[in-house]
């Protein structure tokens, strides 16, 4: 029960908030919002091995602000900082697990075209939507998750890879149907790749690399 208890009790908040939370009124809403990830960083927290070092802090204050980022997102500037900032944290955290490989150091190139065409795509559609003012902060933003993702593709952690590219699908999907083009599905798509994402993420803390 110890090991599995508490992330089956994620995965059931995950859909019970995807699946029967309904938007209105918006406080319920966003409290069970918050709850999946409330329970994340306990889990991460108790990974936590008796030697821990910083960058596991790093992983669990990036939870953390990535959880403020859910009950603020409704106000878009002010959570898309607090998720910046739990992704600043997270790349912190990668950095400190640094294992050099030259594949793996080649994903940076998939990686900014990707950042580039999303970019790209979203500042025609802000300036088209005379949303201009929100360009630099979605630029800023894509830079930052997309070098996130790169520093968790360079840790060599599985955990940590699948992790940071599951977010980088989540927040795709969130910011095209958004600015760009309405998804069909889109609210369970972002939801459900997004918790997949974090639940990864805080289970890759105490979690040891396989040898390359």
């Amino acid at each position: 029960m110890r090991t599995f208890g508490l992330p089956l009790l994620i995965v059931i908040m995950g859909i019970l908030y995807i699946t029967v939370i309904p938007d209105d009124p918006l406080a319920v809403k966003l409290l069970f919002k918050v709850i999946p990830m409330a329970l994340m960083i306990v889990y991460a927290f108790s990974r936590i091995p008796h030697d821990g070092k910083r960058f596991h802090w790093a992983t669990i204050i990036g939870l953390f602000f990535c959880m403020v980022g859910d009950a603020t997102l409704e106000w878009f500037v002010i959570g898309l900082s607090a998720f910046l900032i739990g992704h600043l944290c997270y790349m912190t955290g990668f950095f400190q697990q640094w294992r050099f490989s030259a594949v793996r150091f080649a994903a940076i190139i998939p990686i900014a075209l990707y950042a580039a065409y999303m970019g790209t795509q979203l500042v025609q559609a802000l300036n088209d939507q005379d949303k201009s003012n929100l360009v630099i902060p979605v630029i800023a933003y894509i830079t930052v998750i997309a070098v996130m993702t790169w520093s968790a593709i360079m840790t060599g952690r599985r955990w940590a890879i699948i992790g940071s590219l599951l977010f980088l699908a989540s927040d795709s999907i969130l910011s095209w149907n958004m600015f760009i083009e309405e998804l069909s599905y889109s609210g369970a798509l972002i939801m459900t790749t997004y918790y997949a994402a974090q639940i990864c993420i805080a289970h890759n803390v105490g979690h040891r690399p396989a040898a390359d």
